[in-house]
């Protein structure tokens, strides 16, 4: 497998987003929706500052080559970034409440699957072909979800929301390469802000008073949002899906070992045939890229 700047990119983001449970979890006592509310504020606020005072000459020329695009082409950027910023909403809201509220485990196998779940969104939206191989391969993650779901259907269930909500932002930044990444990221995330800025009144909870809470959320906003999600549209300008399907299961793979080593959380036989089976797909899955050389 060629190992370049996007590969490298992919690989660290997914690696850094294994991790964010370590800083979620000492947040548990807070409502979702309180994390959700100043994650947002906090990394819009930090974007557009960079982008104000750093990179204004990248700003600068997005703006320009936009006004000269024709309308259709226009409509569908918009559309693609503002469909990207409602996406990671509700990506986010459900992976923190799963975390703090359901268990890390049901967070971890949405990442385990999603890579699936792309695959074959991409193959009715994208039209993308996949090999009997890897019609094989999902067929064992459909069992492997039916094993899950004995017993774990609450599990289940938020791990299929957060993976297809993923998924599809995915497949619609797929499409949204015209511009400079860190300028649709913060596009995005004003977005964001401003679609759950009239819920805050009502929905948010007293204002955190606790020094650990902006602590931890100023790690959140730049550690495991800013950098990851940049480093996430960077390589996506140059991998295909089948290599981000390889690299995507770091992330829910760092996350089971913390939920069984660190979290101490229960496992179950079940989960842990189901997760074999997950495993066994990944590498029949991409067994091309596995088992060939210079691909």
């Amino acid at each position: 497998m060629r190992f370049n700047k996007y590969y490298l990119a992919a690989l660290s983001s997914f690696i850094i987003w294994g991790f964010f449970s370590l800083a979620l979890k000492p947040l548990k006592d807070y409502a979702s929706l309180d994390i959700l509310f100043y994650r947002i504020f906090l990394a819009t606020a930090f974007l557009l500052l960079i982008n104000l005072l750093f990179r204004k000459k990248e700003l600068l020329n997005d703006i320009s080559e936009y006004k000269k695009m024709a309308g259709k082409v226009q409509t569908r950027i918009i559309f693609l970034t503002v469909s990207g910023g409602f996406l990671l909403i509700l990506n986010w809201f459900l992976f923190i409440y799963a975390i703090n509220h359901v268990s890390l485990q049901s967070a971890s196998f949405a990442y385990m699957i999603c890579p699936i779940v792309t695959t074959i969104l991409a193959f009715f939206i994208l039209k993308e072909k996949l090999s009997g191989w890897q019609w094989f391969s999902v067929s064992l993650c459909v069992v492997s979800c039916a094993i899950l779901a004995y017993g774990h259907i609450t599990d289940l269930v938020y791990s299929l929301v957060i993976a297809l909500s993923f998924a599809l932002y995915l497949i619609s930044q797929r499409k949204n390469n015209q511009f400079d990444r860190f300028v649709v990221l913060t596009v995005q995330m004003v977005i964001a802000s401003i679609v759950i800025l009239p819920f805050y009144p009502t929905y948010s909870g007293l204002l955190p008073t606790a020094s650990l809470f902006y602590v931890l959320l100023v790690v959140i906003v730049i550690v495991f949002t800013i950098v990851p999600l940049y480093l996430n549209l960077f390589a996506l300008k140059g991998m295909n899906s089948s290599a981000v399907g390889i690299l995507m299961y770091t992330n829910p793979l760092i996350h089971f070992i913390l939920a069984v080593f660190y979290f101490k959380e229960e496992v179950h036989l079940n989960q842990i045939i189901s997760y074999g089976l997950i495993l066994i797909s990944i590498v029949i899955f991409n067994e091309r890229f596995l088992f060939k050389k210079n691909v």
